[in-house]
């Protein structure tokens, strides 16, 4: 008979497989959905990622208020709005302002996941394998991603497009996953000890999250709306290349995992923010550049690639994750923590689309991602100053934090 800890790991890995169902249908369906639905000019568009990015600076206050639950009961509480969400964005949003209110229900079930995850993840690891653990978990996520985003492919090139029955199937992803957390045991995942922290000894993290709000916005606005509104994309394409980033992450966010337990997170997000500046450069210049050399017809198939790059560089995050546990003062910390870098993070990510949107109106779309160079430019700097460790401590003293 399992342990405890061996059950719960698996629990944590169904719901997480669950959970890629849900990411699947957000990244092939939400962008045409908004497009389709309500024909957002990009001023729109932009606007909406402030109550779509809310719930993510809101999450720390959140957290706060259900710290009596712990982290499994709270990624158990996210999942049962994110369903609720995706109902209310399947069945009540027939206009733009139902939509915004339901959206904002949905990306707080979403965001107050993902600090969760990360910690529950991290507390089911073995001494010092951390980074394998939150790769094993990604790695199932990222194969149901790529089943459904496969199954979405085919399905949707010979149907018509049906949001609600896409939004649907979300919503009962979603609750399947609160289940199958709660049949953890609350032991497996560590009650959160304090509502608040906020430490000067955390800044250099704090640091990396304000730069990954600013890079990661640009994509998850523009890089979507540049393949729908620049190349006249739909909903087929992006579940292709959902289907091709599922794949690559199968084998790819393993790997990241060991490397970050091998070689440390300092490389990593290196690396990340090295791949980030030409991804930028290459979203600017490749239509200019191709055009020029008579081979416009392949832009597509570039930008394309692109795209899935930045998205397989998402699962480099968990890299910040790791360094947070490394660097905490006491295991209280790590939990709240992520959720203010969440916060800071999103500080950024609201505003960050109206001045992206300001760049795409007046200067065209190819300056965003010149700003976004720069950015991942700014985030290789910062990982000058990170820490390097040859193993991860284990033990850790208890520290009053400033909150």
């Amino acid at each position: 008979m399992w342990g405890l800890g061996k059950r719960d790991f698996v629990l944590f890995l169904l719901a997480s497989g669950v959970i890629g169902i849900t990411q699947s249908i957000d990244i092939a369906f939400f962008n045409n959905f908004l497009s389709d639905t309500y024909q957002l000019t990009i001023a729109q568009r932009t606007f909406l990622e402030i109550p779509r990015e809310f719930p993510g600076f809101a999450v720390v206050f959140v957290t706060g208020l259900l710290f009596a639950f712990g982290d499994v009961k709270t990624a158990a509480v996210a999942n049962l709005l994110g369903g609720l969400g995706a109902l209310g964005l399947a069945y009540w949003s027939p206009e733009y302002l139902p939509m915004i209110a339901w959206l904002t229900v949905y990306s707080m079930g979403q965001h107050l996941f993902m600090p969760m995850s990360s910690s529950i993840g991290m507390n089911l690891a073995a001494d010092g394998h951390m980074g394998r653990r939150l790769g094993q978990i990604n790695a199932v996520n990222t194969a149901v991603f790529l089943v459904t985003s496969l199954a979405t492919a085919f399905l949707f090139r010979f149907i018509e497009i049906d949001y609600k029955l896409a939004f649907s199937i979300s919503a009962a992803a979603f609750f399947l996953a609160a289940v199958l957390i709660l049949c953890m045991t609350p032991q497996s995942g560590k009650r959160i000890g304090k509502r608040f922290v906020l430490r000067k000894e955390y800044n250099l993290f704090y640091g990396l999250n304000v730069l990954y709000g600013a890079r990661k916005q640009i994509f998850i606005t523009f890089g979507p709306w540049v393949l729908i509104k620049v190349f006249g994309q739909g909903v087929a394409t992006f579940a292709i290349l959902s289907f091709i980033i599922a794949g690559i992450g199968i084998v790819f966010k393993p790997f990241i995992g060991h490397l970050i337990d091998t070689i440390g997170e300092r490389f990593i997000l290196a690396g990340e923010a090295v791949s980030l500046i030409f991804i930028c450069l290459g979203y600017a210049f490749t239509e200019g550049l191709l055009a020029n050399l008579g081979l416009g017809r392949i832009t597509i198939y570039v930008i394309c690639a692109l795209f899935v790059l930045d998205q397989v560089l998402v699962s480099v995050s968990m890299a910040r994750a790791t360094y947070l546990k490394k660097i905490a003062l006491c295991d209280d910390d790590v939990s709240p923590t992520l959720s203010m870098g969440m916060t800071i993070d999103h500080i950024v990510s609201m505003f960050m689309p109206w001045l992206g949107g300001f760049v795409w109106t007046f200067m065209g779309y190819e300056y965003v991602f010149i700003f976004g160079a720069v950015i991942a430019a700014l985030n290789l700097l910062l990982t000058t100053r990170m820490k390097t460790f040859a193993h991860c401590p284990i033990k850790k003293p208890q520290s009053k934090s400033l909150l």
